[in-house]
This record gives C-alpha cells, structure tokens and sequence, in this order.
C-alpha cells in the first residue's frame, strides 16, 4: 500500500505534464476540429439528400448528358442547342477563363502604368493617375459594368453606321467587328514555326542572362525577340503557300456581315474589370516601389543611368518580390468577379449554369460545378503566381 501511494504523486505529475504539454494540446484540439467537420459535412449532406427526395429530385450529375434545348450568344467553341448541358457548360467555361484571362492582362499593363504615374514628377500625370485609383477603387465593380454597358456601349452608333476603324474594325452598339482569320490546308506550318520562335527566345534570354553575368554585356533581348516572334512565324506562312486568308466585315444595308464581332456584353465585363482591378493593382506597384531602399535609385542615378533605365533595370525588378504576392490576390478577385457577368447576360458559368438550374432544378449539382471551377481556376492561378514569385525571389549565394 505504502508502494502505490508512493507512485500516486508520480501517477499525477505524468498526467499534468501531458495536459499541459503544447504539443498533445494542439493534437487534441486538432482531432476535435476534424471531428467536427466531419460530422457538419455529414449532416449537410444527409439533410440535402433527405430534402431532394422529398422533394422528388434526382440528384447525380447524370443530367449533363441530355439535351440542352438552349442557344448562348457567345460562342468561343462548337454549340447548338441540340448538344448536351455537359457542352453548354464547357462553353460557360471557356467564357470565363478568356474574359478572365484577358481581364489580368490588360489590368496589370494598365495598373503599372498607372501606379508609376502617381510617382512620377510631372504633377499633372501624378494628379491623374490618382484621380483614376481613387474614382474607380471607390465605386462598386457592379456598377462600373453597368456604366460601361448602359452608358458607354449603348450610346454607339447602331450597326449600319458603325464607327470604322483602322485594319477594317469597326465599332457600333452590337460590339466590335474585326476581320476573322480563316486557316486552310498547311496552317499547321504557321503554328510549328510559332513554337519554335517561342522556344528560341526562352533559349536566347537564358543565354543572355548567362553571358550578362559572366561578362557583364548586355544583349539587346526584347528586340531580338520581338524580331524572332515576328519573322518565323512569317516566314513559315509564306513557305506553306500563304493559307491564311481573313473573313472582313462589310457594312450592310442593316448589319455588318463577315468577320468576327466582340459583343457589347464581353467588351462591358472586360473593360470593367479591367480598369477597376488595375486601379488596385496601381497602389499594390506603388507601394512595392517605394519599398525599395531609397539608396537604391541614388547609386543608379550616381552612374549617370537614365531615369527610365533606373526604373526598369534597378527599382522595378526588385519591388517585384514585394508585388507579387498581394497582386495573386487582384488576379483571383478579378477571376471571381467574372461572376457578375449574369447581371448583363454574358455567357459564363455563372449565366450558363444558372439557365441549366432553371431548366433541370439540379441546384446542387449546378453550384457544386460552379465551386469546382472557380476553386480550380483560382488554384492554378496561385499556382502559376507561387512560382513566378520563387523565380524572382532573391537567392543567397
């Protein structure tokens, strides 16, 4: 008895030790979260299944195989209404990703622009480059496409007396109309020699860099590869017979027929987006320049460099790593707020999906296809973005 009255004190600091230890403590509560996850899934889920059944719905996504008896405005790939929702909805897809895709370019060309002109020393492009970020980082993204769409596209001329444009475009309230390329036998020469001009210049630039930093030489990179971008291409579209021909709008007496035409929808949502995430994306560039050491730009300009060379050689390369980062985040709004298109009828996911809702009442399976996207697309945006940023990140030698 003596013995295991002994032990008891033993018995107890043992025991206070593990409740009090950090590391069991986090498990523990770690276990629990999980737990309680799991059973919040569990019970959505089971009342979802209970709710469809009494409600006489069919759930599975087996729906995507029937007809979908519906037409989209926009058509970036092969549709009619006789194909599947399956099919309708990898055309809300497509939507989304070029409206997407085009968005993130144009808004970081325009946002670069833009958050260099707030510094510069010219008072006036510094007044307006504020005047920009404060109109449109202040107004609600909703609003900027209705004004884009109601108030700018609509008041163009109608079709019969669009505006005409350089290279046969032309502009009137039914969107843009340009020239289409139609490619005939032996394109696929044009496409190889693309590659092989890509594949030159990512060549080229990696042996620039070497020999930069080795003899400390300079190679003249951007116009090098702009010539290669140029020639090649243009000298496998001679070499396989010129195949490529362009289908040209021409000016009826009602509509313009031929070409290809951009509609009101797509330039609303494009301009919009564009322009209100690059306003964003101006202060994240301003705030990474003036992050850069001040000593910085005085020992490139104490070289005799000019101010332009200074901020594209010194101080812009190294306030990428302070602006790439917040600006993933700009991308992925800007990828998510496609969504807002439903509000003017272009036909993303969203507009598309939601159509196929109405038709099927699949409303659990229409928004989990909607989640699986944009978790996908924003995943492979961060993705891409991750490694960029490892790319310029700094290396201890």
């Amino acid at each position: 008895m003596a013995e295991t009255s002994s032990n008891a004190p033993f018995q107890e600091s043992r025991v206070a030790a593990l409740v009090y230890n950090p590391a069991v403590r986090g498990f523990v509560y770690q276990f629990v979260t999980v737990l309680a996850v799991v059973a919040f899934v569990w019970w959505v889920t089971d009342n979802t299944i209970r709710n469809l059944q009494a409600a006489g719905i069919a759930s599975g996504f087996g729906f995507l195989d029937n007809r979908a008896g519906f037409d989209i405005a926009q058509i970036p790939i092969p549709y009619n209404n006789d194909m599947s929702y399956g099919r309708a909805l990898m055309v809300g897809i497509v939507n989304t990703i070029i409206v997407s895709v085009a968005g993130i370019i144009t808004a970081t060309i325009v946002g670069f622009i833009v958050g260099i002109g707030r510094l510069s020393s010219n008072w006036l492009i510094a007044k307006l480059s504020q005047v920009y970020v404060e109109v449109f980082r202040n107004i609600p993204p909703l609003l900027v496409i209705f004004f884009f769409y109601t108030g700018v596209l609509a008041l163009l001329p109608a079709a019969r007396d669009s505006l005409s444009l350089p290279l046969d475009i032309y502009l009137n309230n039914r969107g843009l109309a340009f020239p289409s390329p139609v490619f005939g036998p032996g394109s696929w020469l044009i496409g190889v020699a693309t590659i092989a001009a890509i594949a030159l210049i990512i060549a080229m630039n990696i042996w620039a860099r070497r020999r930069q930093m080795a003899t400390g030489q300079q190679f003249p990179t951007f116009l090098s590869s702009l010539g290669i971008l140029i020639v090649l291409p243009v000298l496998g579209y001679f070499i396989a017979g010129m195949p490529v021909t362009f289908d040209i709008p021409v000016k009826g007496r009602f509509n313009l027929q031929g070409g290809a035409v951009l509609g009101p929808e797509f330039m609303s949502l494009y301009l919009a987006l564009s322009l209100y995430t690059a306003a964003f994306m101006a202060e994240i560039i301003r705030g990474g320049i003036l992050g850069v050491a001040k000593g910085q730009t005085e020992a490139a300009n104490a070289l005799g460099l000019h101010p332009r060379k200074v901020t594209r050689l010194v101080v812009v390369p190294q306030a990428m790593r302070i602006i790439i980062p917040p600006m993933t985040s700009e991308y992925l709004s800007l990828t998510k707020n496609s969504s807002l298109a439903v509000a003017i009828g272009y036909a993303d996911i969203v507009a598309v999906g939601k159509t196929v809702l109405n038709q099927t009442g699949q409303a659990v399976e229409v928004v989990t296809i909607w989640m699986i996207i944009y978790l996908t697309l924003s995943i492979l945006t961060s993705i891409f973005m991750n490694w960029f940023n490892a790319k310029m990140a700094l290396v201890e030698r």
